[in-house]
């Protein structure tokens, strides 16, 4: 652990496993936000999903106890539009797998969604798709159209257990096609790329604090980000010792994370 909790700026910070677990709150959320807002630290909440836009988690913050701004939250169905629209230009027509959220996404950022001759083809979770939904997707990637995905989750918690995530949806379609798909969500570049846009720190200056080995600690270390792992999630301590990279710090919670970065000074 090579660095100290005073020299950082911002963080990054997940929201399922560190912020709340399913409909449960996890604890120390509020005063943890009231310490980033006493000591002036920057911060951006960064998620997969790709099914809620910011509003949802601004309201659900908001029944925390806690006030942010939706310019502090990046979902994967907000990142994608923006990261196509600066990175790839020439896409402009969408076929898209996904829910309501990506859909409006895309379309505030002047995509055009279309059934056929689509300049990409955008995967999101859609828990409403069908089998004609794939064979469409198949086709246009097949005749060209360049392969998104908004996260590669192949899992998702809820509450009977681990059900398919949009990475699911990606593996039936990689195997029909024979093309793997460019993903925007962690532990991927873009996403983690955007977030440090907003908040305008290098990134030795900035953490992540994830629960996540494989997609918040990975992705963020590889970029040179400083990580957090909270073991209020998915990985155990067990687990980040045997990780390559280790995390740079491991704490029980937010609590803790609150009170020794309280010490370090």
């Amino acid at each position: 652990m090579h660095t100290s909790l005073s020299n950082l700026h911002a963080l990054l910070i997940d929201l399922d496993g560190v912020l709340w677990v399913g409909q449960q709150a996890l604890p120390g959320v509020r005063e943890f936000f009231a310490f980033l807002q006493e000591r002036r630290l920057r911060y951006v909440l960064i998620t997969n999903n790709a099914t809620r836009r910011a509003d949802y988690t601004v309201d659900r913050m908001r029944g925390m106890g806690v006030s942010i701004a939706p310019e502090n939250v990046l979902t994967s169905a907000d990142a994608t539009p923006r990261w196509l629209a600066a990175k790839m230009p020439d896409i402009r027509r969408v076929f898209v797998i996904g829910e309501t959220a990506l859909c409006d996404a895309l379309r505030e950022r002047r995509f055009e969604i279309v059934e056929r001759d689509a300049d990409a083809v955008v995967v999101g979770l859609d828990r409403q798709i069908t089998y004609e939904k794939l064979k469409r997707a198949t086709l246009e990637i097949r005749r060209g159209a360049k392969f998104i995905a908004t996260n590669g989750d192949r899992t998702l918690p809820t509450e009977e257990g681990l059900a398919p995530g949009a990475g699911s949806l990606l593996a039936a379609l990689t195997a029909a096609t024979d093309v793997e798909p460019f993903v925007i969500g962690k532990p991927e570049r873009p996403l983690f790329e955007l977030a440090l846009e907003i908040v305008g720190t290098p990134a030795q200056e900035t953490a992540m604090v994830g629960d996540r080995l494989d997609t918040d600690i990975d992705g963020a270390a590889a970029l040179g980000l400083r990580t957090i792992l909270l073991l209020t999630g998915v990985s155990t301590r067990a687990q980040a010792e045997q990780n390559h990279p280790k995390p740079d710090f491991i704490f029980d919670d937010l609590v803790a994370l609150r009170r020794a970065w309280a010490q370090s000074d």
